[in-house]
């Protein structure tokens, strides 16, 4: 578990097979009406479906997607950035109600609906979504990042604050420097350092990316601030909201 960092951001490769051009396709892959007991039979039966294989030929457009609470209510809002340039270019946002307990490692099925609603709502499609939370760097491989990538069928990422594992050692200070997550004896995630003496975020593939091309986006994409800027304007989003409740 060494420390490394990332460099030469301009080498980032978007080549990919173009038999697996995404298309974007929301088909509901199970009820989100269940119980924590059939949550978990789900998420051992779906992590058998994703793929970490760069499916992209080209990214123009990022995502963000964030979920504000307040007390029984979610807001749901996601915010698409242009690439590299990150732009705003579209959003949307829904609202709703907790039908889902507390429980971690389960995040997706409380905060999932919310999000896949406010995704259908938008008008430009992105070419990549990052969530706050995680993909394969969780305890049975499929957290948020993982599962709505699969759902939508559209390359994700989890950016997180925290971490579901307890398998990685704290990268150097220098932004770039990271070290790696692992679950199991296999490496499934990154401690990304993005910004000089900051606290690091933890990075795991959701569905459709490898591991490395993952923590090159997400270092692309914080360019001033600790959190990808995708993410920061989705929680000023979602918070906005509230406020003008």
């Amino acid at each position: 578990m060494g420390r490394s960092s990332i460099s030469h951001l301009n080498q980032i490769s978007f080549s990919g097979d173009s038999n697996d051009a995404r298309i974007v396709k929301m088909k509901p892959l199970h009820s989100w009406e269940v119980s924590p007991e059939e949550a978990l039979r789900i998420q051992g039966e779906l992590r058998n479906r994703i793929v970490l294989k760069n499916k992209f030929l080209k990214v123009e457009t990022v995502a963000g997607a964030d979920v504000f609470y307040s007390g029984n209510r979610l807001i749901g809002a996601i915010a698409v950035l242009s690439y590299p340039q990150l732009e705003l270019i579209d959003s949307a946002m829904a609202t709703g109600k907790m039908t889902f307990p507390y429980i971690p490692g389960l995040f997706s099925f409380r905060e999932g609906p919310i999000l896949l609603k406010a995704f259908d709502r938008l008008k430009v499609k992105p070419d990549l979504i990052i969530f706050e939370g995680h993909g394969i760097a969780h305890p049975r491989r499929f957290g948020l990042a993982s599962h709505l990538g699969l759902w939508l069928n559209l390359p994700s990422i989890g950016c997180a604050r925290t971490s579901l594992l307890k398998e990685f050692l704290l990268p150097r200070t220098s932004r770039g420097s990271l070290t790696w997550v692992y679950l199991e004896g296999e490496k499934v995630g990154a401690v990304l350092r993005t910004r000089q003496d900051v606290q690091p975020v933890f990075v795991s593939p959701g569905y459709g990316i490898d591991l490395e091309t993952s923590v090159q986006f997400i270092l692309s994409l914080c360019p001033k601030y600790r959190i990808p800027e995708p993410l920061r304007v989705a929680h000023r989003m979602s918070r906005n909201a509230e406020r003008k409740r």
